[in-house]
C-alpha cells in the first residue's frame, strides 16, 4: 500500500509518500514542502499526481482540532467532514485549511481512495484534570466544552517516541519537555509517555509567542480592544491570530532566525519576548514534572 500524508499547517503543507517497510515500519519514499498564505491545494496535489505512479492507495490528513469527539485516527466521510468544520471556530487558521486539502484530494483521486483524519488534539485528550480545566464554573466551562485541548500532539508524540529510541535506559522516556517551534509554537510536559500539561489550550492561540499569534493574553484585553478599536470580538481574535506575535511586535514577516540578524530595536525585542516566554514555560514544566531528564 502506498500512503500519502498531508500535514497542512497555518502557513505551509508537508506532503509525504510511504509504503510498508520491514516489520511494518513505514518506509518513506519521498516528500515535499510548500509554504505561503495563498497555497492552492488543488494545484499542489495535481502537480504531485503528475509525478506519482501509481496513485496513492490511502491518504492521511493531519487535522489540528478534534475536540472531545475525535481521540483516535478516523476514516473521513461526510459526517466527519461536517464535524471537523463545526470545530473550525476553535482552530480558525487550521481546520478550514485542512478541509480544503481533503476536498482537493477527493476531487483528484475520488471517493474510492480512503482518507483518514489524524488529530493533533488526540495526544492530549487525557490530560490531568488540573491541567485540562480552567477555573470556571462547570456550567460555562467543561459543560460547554471549554477546556484545554492542546495541539501539535502528533509532533510532541513523535518527539517523545524518538527520544525513547535514543535513551532506552529511561523508563518510557522518563520526564521529558518537548517544544514544537514553527509558525505555531507549543511546549509539553510528558512523564513516561503521559502528557501532564501543554501550552496551547482551548485554541491554538494560547501559550508561547508565535509567528502571528500572541500566545498568553489577559482575557480582559479582548473586550477592551473591542471598545477602543470599535471592532467585534471575532475581529479582535482575528487580529490576535493573524497580525500579532513576532510579526506584530517586529513589524515584519521575518522568521525567528531572520529576526536574530536584524539589528532594529523592534526585531530585537520580538526575539527577546519569544525566548523569554519559552524560558518561562520551561521552568514551569520542570516544576510540573518534578525534574527533567531531557528537552527536545
Amino acid at each position: 500500500m502506498t500512503l500519502l500524508t498531508v500535514n497542512s499547517g497555518s502557513t505551509s503543507v508537508k506532503l509525504g509518500l510511504y509504503e510498508p517497510g520491514p516489520a511494518g515500519t513505514p518506509l518513506r519514499l519521498g516528500g515535499e514542502q510548500h509554504t505561503g498564505h495563498d497555497l492552492d491545494p488543488s494545484a499542489v496535489l495535481r502537480a504531485l499526481a503528475e509525478r506519482l505512479r501509481p496513485a496513492p492507495e490511502a491518504i492521511a490528513h493531519r487535522i489540528v482540532h478534534g475536540g472531545t469527539r475525535f481521540v483516535r485516527p478516523t476514516r473521513i466521510d461526510a459526517e466527519v467532514i461536517t464535524a471537523i468544520g463545526e470545530l473550525s471556530p476553535l482552530a480558525p487558521l487550521h481546520n478550514p485549511q485542512a478541509l480544503r486539502w481533503v476536498a482537493a484530494a477527493r476531487d483528484l483521486w475520488g471517493i474510492g481512495t480512503p482518507q483518514v483524519a489524524v488529530f493533533d488534539t488526540a495526544f492530549f485528550a487525557h490530560l490531568p484534570r488540573v491541567a485540562s480545566e480552567y477555573a470556571l464554573p462547570a456550567r460555562i466551562g467543561v459543560e460547554r466544552g471549554v477546556r484545554r485541548y492542546g495541539f501539535h500532539g502528533l509532533a510532541h508524540e513523535s518527539m517523545w517516541r524518538k527520544w525513547c529510541a535514543l535513551y532506552p535506559e529511561l523508563p518510557q522516556g522518563g520526564r521529558l519537555i518537548t517544544l514544537q517551534l514553527g509558525g505555531g509554537c507549543s511546549i509539553a510536559a510528558i512523564d513516561r509517555g503521559r502528557p501532564l500539561d501543554t501550552s496551547m489550550g482551548f485554541s491554538p492561540l494560547e501559550g508561547l509567542v508565535m509567528a502571528t499569534r500572541t500566545g498568553d493574553l489577559d482575557a480582559a484585553i479582548v473586550p477592551y480592544l473591542e471598545r477602543e478599536l470599535a471592532l467585534t470580538g471575532d475581529q479582535v481574535i482575528e487580529l490576535l491570530n493573524n497580525t500579532s506575535g513576532l510579526a506584530g511586535v517586529s513589524g515584519t514577516q521575518a522568521s525567528p532566525s531572520a529576526l536574530l540578524s536584524d539589528p532594529s530595536p523592534a526585531s530585537r525585542f520580538a526575539v527577546e519576548l519569544y525566548c523569554y516566554r519559552i524560558r518561562k514555560y520551561l521552568g514551569a514544566y520542570m516544576a510540573v514534572l518534578g525534574g527533567c531528564d531531557g528537552i527536545v
